[in-house]
């Protein structure tokens, strides 16, 4: 299991392997050779172990659901990522932890997120997983602040500024507590994806001008995960595709696909901005996308 009290300075073993990721990118599909025995074992070990052993087999059978989603969210497989989200949300149940229901909240929020479905039922579970939490604990605070994230991501994807922003100040503030150098060790909170998610906020909500000044400002090195350091460079492509800026999105898509090529080949935005790029995009770089297109599967 995980430290509760982790922090991540520069030079860390999660640094070293946040550079071999960088060299690989591979690091969703070599988790899928592990997810089966990890699963079978958690599961048996569930239904044979009482008390406290039990529900600490739950929390790691959660933290494995965890994964499976990470792994399952960029296959052609979505009611398989709804389906490990409610055995996640289970098992955290289950186990009658705090932590693991907040965890499993921040899973399921990204689910119906992303698919633009139960926005009220999304933003009330992470509050009420949220109000669980104790907020003088490093390890409650961390995934508090997360939640208080998940619920501004939600507001911003619906147009609501004011709630998005006031909820972003929250997890800005939890992030803050934390230290500017802390990192949560799994679930990646930190000022680092706080001020990513900015970025993200300002596209939904039609900002492209002001999501380029936050990733003028945004320090990816903070960021002790490939697929998320990927992700915000997509954003930041997409912030650029919409103020016509096509030079430098596909750059900064190139710059993603370096970072993790297993994120970007099945992000939405990516696959609907490159046939674009090929056909109407800057003729400098309109080979580049088409490179880029046909390296990701992406038909053009």
């Amino acid at each position: 299991m995980p430290s509760t009290t982790a922090v991540t300075p520069r030079s860390s073993p999660v640094a070293e392997q946040k550079d071999e990721s960088r060299s690989k990118g591979d690091h969703r599909s070599r988790i899928a050779t592990l997810l089966p025995d990890l699963l079978a074992d958690t599961e048996h070990s569930g239904r044979t172990l009482q008390g406290a052993d039990r529900r600490r087999v739950l929390v790691a059978q959660g933290q494995t659901y965890h994964l499976a989603q990470l792994f399952l969210s960029f296959q052609p497989a979505p009611e398989l990522v709804v389906l490990t989200g409610d055995r996640a949300m289970t098992a955290a149940q289950d186990a009658d932890s705090p932590r693991a229901i907040a965890a499993a909240a921040w899973d399921m929020n990204h689910v119906y997120r992303d698919a633009n479905e139960a926005t009220e039922a999304r933003v009330d579970l992470a509050k009420q997983a949220a109000a669980l939490l104790r907020q003088d604990d490093p390890e409650d605070l961390a995934r508090w602040g997360l939640l208080q994230l998940a619920v501004a991501l939600s507001f911003a994807k619906t147009g609501r500024a004011g709630d998005a922003w006031r909820y972003w100040d929250k997890a800005n503030d939890a992030s803050g507590r934390l230290g500017r150098d802390y990192a949560h060790p799994w679930l990646v909170f930190g000022q680092g994806i706080v001020d990513g998610y900015a970025l993200t906020m300002h596209n939904d909500l039609m900002q492209p001008g002001k999501a380029l000044e936050v990733a003028e400002a945004l320090d990816l090195d903070t960021i002790p995960s490939a697929t998320r350091r990927s992700y915000h460079l997509i954003e930041t492509a997409r912030a650029h595709g919409m103020q016509d800026e096509g030079v430098a999105s596909v750059a900064l898509l190139q710059k993603a696909f370096r970072e993790s090529p297993e994120t970007i080949q099945y992000n939405i935005h990516t696959r609907m901005a490159l046939p674009e790029l090929v056909k109407t995009g800057p003729r400098m770089v309109r080979e580049d996308a088409q490179h880029l297109a046909q390296e990701l599967g992406v038909p053009v």
